[in-house]
């Protein structure tokens, strides 16, 4: 199932142009690696850095552990995150997944649980070099909501970051811009972390 938006009608600086996303399937998995390239996205995470212990995930970077970790995920069914196509090209990704499934966000001192709702978390996106600043994040997190709509996900929760300089490395963003996620409509619900607040969409 294909979650479609236009640009023009969301007032992207791209333009108009046919947005979409899709789980991340088997039968698009090839479609990942060509948005994820050699280094999974960027030092080998493969986008496993809040799905295991730290070692763990440190010693994945080597021989295509974490790679490898995060296709089985995908062969075993699991919901893992959605994949943003701008026409058919793949340009952006989010991870998506139950809050539980993410062992470092079980852990974590400043973004713990605020109740024992169920929530989907989103703990890190992607967009391609080439697409940055071009309103991609935000069509990406609307169309997340979409997905959580048509899936009968309440919840959504993420944890972006609110740059402490005007001029904020890309590399640095794969949490999350907290300006992305106010525009597609998500709200702080928690400030345990000054400047990684906790945010929320309730469908």
């Amino acid at each position: 199932m294909n979650y479609q938006m236009d640009f023009e009608k969301s007032n992207s600086t791209l333009g108009r142009a046919n947005f979409r996303v899709e789980p991340l399937r088997r039968d698009n998995w090839e479609k990942l690696l060509e948005l994820f390239g050699e280094k999974g996205a960027g030092a080998n995470c493969w986008c496993m850095h809040f799905r295991l212990h730290k070692s763990e995930h440190e010693e994945g970077k080597v021989n295509g552990g974490n790679k490898s970790a995060f296709k089985k995920l995908i062969w075993d069914g699991k919901p893992v995150g959605l994949i943003g196509f701008y026409d058919d090209i793949p340009v952006a990704w989010c991870a998506l997944s139950p809050r539980e499934d993410f062992v470092r966000l079980q852990r974590s001192r400043v973004h713990k649980p605020i109740d024992d709702k169920k929530v989907w978390s989103i703990p890190c996106t992607f967009v391609s070099k080439e697409f940055r600043k071009h309103g991609i994040s935000v069509e990406l997190l609307k169309g997340a909501v979409e997905y959580a709509r048509q899936e009968g996900i309440r919840i959504l929760e993420a944890y972006p970051t609110i740059p402490t300089q005007d001029k904020f490395p890309d590399g640095f963003l794969w949490i999350g811009h907290y300006k992305s996620f106010e525009n597609a409509g998500f709200e702080i619900v928690d400030r345990t972390s000054k400047h990684r607040p906790m945010v929320r969409y309730y469908i």
